[in-house]
């Protein structure tokens, strides 16, 4: 795998341990109620689902270090989370901001990118 599609799939892996700190972490505090626009009333009624998802963030986050850890041989590790991330980043999108498209999806499909053409 090429050293520019490596560092794009570090990264989106990075962002996606980033959720889970803001998510798992921070929901209720500063950092999570200016990231996600909330009031602290809302986050701490929402706290718990947002535990949830953030620990799905942190599997998102694992599968791509594991095919990162893999080389060339987690091509097919690497394709398969990153497309998840997009899914998860459009469902988003659709459903809850369209800024996820910009911060989730759009990160992962260059990522995607670069791995297929690597």
């Amino acid at each position: 795998m090429s050293t520019v599609a490596a560092i794009a799939v570090g990264l989106v892996a990075l962002l996606h341990v980033y959720f889970l700190v803001l998510e798992m972490f921070l929901w209720d505090k500063p950092a999570g109620l200016k990231a996600f626009g909330q009031t602290l009333d809302a986050a701490q009624a929402s706290k718990v689902l947002a535990a949830n998802q953030g620990l799905y963030n942190g599997f998102l986050a694992a599968g791509l270090f594991w095919g990162l850890g893999l080389g060339a041989a987690g091509t097919s590790v690497k394709v398969f989370f990153l497309g998840c991330v997009i899914v998860a980043g459009v469902f988003g999108a659709a459903t809850t901001s369209r800024k996820i498209l910009f911060v989730q999806a759009l990160p992962a499909a260059i990522a995607l990118v670069l791995v297929l053409l690597s």
